[in-house]
């Protein structure tokens, strides 16, 4: 189970990697705050919730469970560097910014997770 969880990791940290730098290629100059990483979190957390239910409700087995969400979404979505660029905004003095992209995140994330389990 493990080279599961590992494959779906290794695929899911590719996928964040690509789509970070397409996003935040794209939306840089527009907002002020890391879209990439916050869009990322978002849909991750819409998906583990789809997942979740899809796993809980024994539509997909315990393999893809363990593939799709533990190892896919935990590898696509991104704490560490939530985290380090929280910090970033906070070292630049764009307090307010850190501010709403911490409780964006979190609201939007779990508001996402919840859409993404009851579907």
């Amino acid at each position: 189970m493990i080279w599961v969880i590992g494959i779906g990791g290794s695929l899911g940290a590719a996928a964040r990697f690509i789509v970070g730098n397409l996003i935040s290629k794209g939306t840089q100059k527009v907002y002020p705050f890391p879209m990439g990483t916050w869009i990322i979190n978002i849909t991750g957390s819409f998906l583990l919730g789809l997942i979740i239910q899809l796993h809980l409700s024994n539509h997909i087995s315990e393999l893809l469970w363990l593939f799709g969400g533990v190892g896919f979404c935990g590898a696509f979505t991104t704490f560490s560097t939530f985290g380090n660029e929280t910090i970033t905004l906070i070292q630049s003095n764009k307090i307010k910014l850190a501010t709403i992209y911490v409780v964006t995140s979190i609201i939007v994330g779990v508001i996402s997770a919840m859409i993404g389990f009851y579907i």
